[in-house]
């Protein structure tokens, strides 16, 4: 037993050295070691928004079309900004900005690597303004841009290749110095039933979106502090935050809004009010007028 675990640690330790890439998230400037390259889960998630997008059925809502269409570019535009100027330029052509409204009453919107975002028509009575799809947008952007999908599908991979212990998987280690043709990646993401459109992401993970996804709205001129009723009205629509958060894998409600809260200054150092120059000179106009009257 001692041998075979000691196989299975050198052919995992293997498996990682052959495929595996260090990912450094913006930002934050926590790294993760990927079995998944940008070209492997940019073909997942392009095959798997196809066929999601086939069955779909795109909002016929035009107002509220518009908004997430402009929400999301404004937002995809103040990102791509940020990775261009800080290092990050290699990262701008692994996104195909896509924003699409769904009729749909579930509260709830996704991103899938590569910047196909869906949001479904049940979130934007929650929003009720464009700051606040804009909280959640972000969140959404700071997935991908983070590539959590790509840490999740490497995560289970991992475990995977740990309950296959057998010849194959040894065989297969010995015979390609690791892991062997990488399209077996993909073929083991559909065989642990791997979606990007219902992907649960770990309790870190989330944390790590909401903060990235609060400084995303700041860099696109929303303000960040709308977060806090926004996530306020969520916890109301959910049945309230008193539900345990061991059966799930987002933070409590509560828990959720004190780490908003504490991130919120940082946040702030990326956002620039509006300024009010035209409603002023507007206003100095009319008093003008009024007073030679």
């Amino acid at each position: 037993m001692k041998t075979l675990r000691t196989l299975l640690i050198s052919a995992l330790a293997l498996l990682a050295a052959a495929c595996g890439t260090t990912n450094t998230v913006p930002i934050t400037g926590r790294k993760t070691r990927l079995l998944v390259d940008d070209a492997q889960i940019l073909s997942l998630s392009t095959q798997q928004y196809q066929d999601y997008m086939k069955s779909a059925k795109l909002s016929t809502n035009q107002t509220g079309t518009a908004m997430v269409k402009r929400v999301g570019q404004r937002l995809a535009t103040a990102v791509e900004s940020f990775l261009k100027n800080n290092g990050y330029e290699g990262e701008l052509q692994n996104f195909q900005w896509e924003f699409n409204l769904v009729s749909s009453n579930e509260v709830n919107a996704f991103c899938m690597p590569g910047g196909k975002i869906v949001v479904y028509e049940g979130l934007l009575p929650v929003t009720q303004d464009e700051a606040s799809l804009a909280i959640v947008l972000g969140h959404e952007i700071a997935h991908a841009v983070a590539k959590h999908s790509a840490e999740q599908l490497s995560k289970k991979t991992r475990q995977q290749y740990a309950t296959q212990i057998g010849g194959s998987v040894l065989s297969s280690v010995a015979q390609t110095k690791g892991l062997g043709d990488a399209v077996s990646l993909i073929e083991m993401a559909a065989q642990v039933g791997f979606n990007f459109a219902n992907l649960k992401y770990s309790r870190d993970n989330e944390t790590e979106a909401d903060r990235l996804g609060l400084i995303f709205a700041a860099m696109a001129g929303y303000d960040p502090q709308l977060a806090i009723p926004f996530w306020q009205r969520m916890a109301q629509q959910s049945g309230g935050s008193s539900k345990s958060e061991i059966f799930s894998d987002h933070p409590s409600d509560e828990k959720r809004i004190a780490e908003l809260q504490k991130r919120m200054p940082e946040a702030l150092q990326y956002y620039t009010p509006p300024t009010q120059t035209t409603t002023t000179t507007s206003a100095k106009k009319k008093a003008t007028t009024t007073k030679k009257k």
